[in-house]
């Protein structure tokens, strides 16, 4: 098969078309050919860093993590699928499991679902690292029907999808953003947009929530902006984070009583721990898709497998709005 090789870790480093054995089907999994797949930040971290992060592949490595694509081989004790089924998934690019930037996969059946129906295999490869991310984030944190909920970040890859299943949850959503656009995108979305450079958080917590502060707080900006999701917690309030890898000083989170969650989505891959929660969560994705309240932004430059360097240079540049999506086909 076709695949995307990395051959050395580093900022310069680059992906090597190369011709490889198709990977052999075993039990409990599934072969797939790729249609698509996505790029995400943790992808170009791996390549730019390599073994200093505990996470990345040995080397020569196939990188990427998201695809959508069709069942070819069904291993033994696999239920539920087929061949021909449309799927799609989080399934490797880290550890030793192979990633997606090539023409095949074999998959652990506890880390797909079916593919939305009414999203393209383009749309569908977007979806699963974000999407978990977002849906475990929010539902750990308590999430309900009438709550107000912040999203930092909501023109990103998690955030434009964590504010869609909020929505979905019958909360009211607001979300910060840093431009016109992001702005745009945020509202095109159905939240309210704060623009985070305009008024500070005492400003938007007072306009919204009148001083309240907010029900939940998902930040998936992380870092120093959690001291801005502590302040803009409610009293006994739920804030959940995708980047925590700092040191903070929880004094307002103490005094204020939060619920910190902090979500790392990759435990079920490395560690082979809870795998088929990810599978039944991009099953209820794949239903709030099919209800149209779930559909991924698509940056609008489009690369084929073989611009996989290309395509971690745009997600790296900054210019990206929603997911940058490789074509495989």
């Amino acid at each position: 098969m076709k695949a995307m090789i990395i051959e050395e870790y580093g900022e310069t480093s680059e992906f090597v078309e190369s011709v490889i054995p198709n990977p052999e089907i075993k039990d409990g999994h599934v072969m797939i050919r790729i249609a698509a797949s996505s790029v995400n930040t943790v992808d170009t971290m791996i390549r730019k860093m390599g073994r200093e992060l505990p996470i990345s592949p040995a080397l020569p490595a196939i990188l990427g993590m998201d695809f959508a694509g069709t069942v070819e081989a069904v291993g033994d004790g696999v239920e539920g699928y087929s061949i021909g089924d449309k799927v799609y998934g989080c399934a490797g690019g880290l550890g030793e499991l192979q990633g997606t930037l090539s023409e095949y996969i074999v998959a652990d059946s506890d880390l797909i679902s079916h593919k939305p129906k009414n999203l393209s295999m383009l749309e569908a490869a977007a979806i699963p690292l974000v999407g978990i991310t977002a849906y475990e984030g929010l539902t750990r944190a308590g999430i309900k029907e009438g709550q107000n909920v912040l999203v930092h970040g909501g023109s990103g890859g998690v955030g434009h999808i964590a504010l869609q299943i909020a929505m979905q949850f019958g909360a009211q959503v607001f979300s910060t953003g840093g431009g016109e656009r992001q702005m745009a995108l945020i509202e095109s979305l159905g939240a309210t947009p704060i623009n985070y450079k305009e008024e500070s958080v005492e400003e938007y917590v007072s306009k919204y929530t009148g001083g309240n502060g907010f029900d939940v707080v998902f930040d998936s900006v992380g870092g120093l902006n959690l001291l801005n999701s502590f302040n803009a917690a409610a009293l006994n309030g739920q804030v959940a984070t995708t980047v925590s890898m700092c040191e903070l000083d929880l004094s307002v989170a103490h005094f204020k009583g939060l619920s910190i969650h902090v979500v790392f989505m990759l435990i079920p891959m490395l560690h082979n721990h809870g795998r088929k929660h990810h599978s039944e969560i991009l099953t209820k994705l794949a239903d709030i898709a099919g209800s149209d309240h779930l559909k991924p932004v698509l940056d609008e430059t489009e690369f084929l497998l073989t611009e996989a360097t290309q395509a971690h240079h745009r997600l790296e540049s900054g210019k990206a709005m929603g997911k940058v999506v490789l074509n495989h086909l």
